[in-house]
């Protein structure tokens, strides 16, 4: 019997995280992991960029492996039933199965992240000014936040996990919400077409945990504000 996507992913975080339960679903869906905080790991070495992957993934048009550099300026891509854990700078992130994302930046931080195509959660540290993550129909401002974002050709899925965003709707760059959470309070679909009535509107929380989270934070030396600990990734 093939297994679900949301089973494999499940299984890839339990696998990242030496782990092999988990307490259960919480009140908003999400997985609730049963490890204390000493059971995630650490800051990655330095130097090093990738802290788990499965399946295909490519790093700049490369086969990646756990040794591969990702740049702030890196194209990241994974193929069918794939997935990668990794970081760069004090960002980290798991992009998901049949994905592209690229990475632009001046300098040592991620300034800039557009999403090509599929879905990334990620953790991004605190900026003196804010950047950008662009999909197929939003732009969305960040500082320090938690966000999952999957982009479609006919819509973008956006959960800020906590932290501020802003969003706008590149149909129409007037349309924004300013959005300010602390466990996935306010998820949203932006639209590709005015003629759609709202190009904003409210979703439910799907396709991301809070274990993925605290796995992703640890990397680049941080907490979450649930379960594990205090969030310190700062914000507008």
């Amino acid at each position: 019997m093939k297994i679900k996507n949301d089973d494999k992913r499940r299984a890839f975080v339990v696998s990242a995280l030496g782990l092999g339960v988990f307490t259960g679903i919480s009140a908003t869906g999400l997985i609730q992991p049963v490890h204390a905080l000493g059971s995630l790991p650490g800051r990655l070495p330095r130097g090093q960029s990738i802290y788990k992957l499965t399946g295909e993934v490519r790093v700049d048009g490369q086969l990646a492996d756990l040794k591969t550099p990702i740049s702030p300026n890196s194209t990241v891509r994974t193929g069918e039933d794939s997935e990668v854990i990794f970081a760069v700078g004090t960002d980290a992130f798991v992009l998901r199965s049949n994905s592209e994302i690229k990475l632009s930046a001046s300098g040592l931080l991620i300034e800039g992240l557009r999403i090509v195509s599929g879905a990334i959660l990620s953790v991004f540290g605190k900026r003196k000014t804010a950047h950008q993550v662009i999909t197929s129909t939003a732009t969305i401002g960040i500082r320090g936040t938690g966000l999952y974002v999957d982009s479609q050709p006919d819509k973008t899925y956006a959960c800020t996990c906590y932290g501020h965003t802003q969003i706008s709707a590149n149909a129409d760059p007037n349309v924004m919400q300013d959005i300010i959470t602390t466990h996935h309070d306010k998820p949203v679909y932006i639209l590709p077409s005015a003629a759609q009535q709202k190009l904003i509107v409210p979703a439910p929380v799907v396709d991301h945990t809070d274990s993925e989270l605290d796995l992703i934070e640890a990397l680049v030396g941080r907490k979450t504000p649930f379960g594990s600990g205090g969030y310190n990734a700062g914000g507008y």
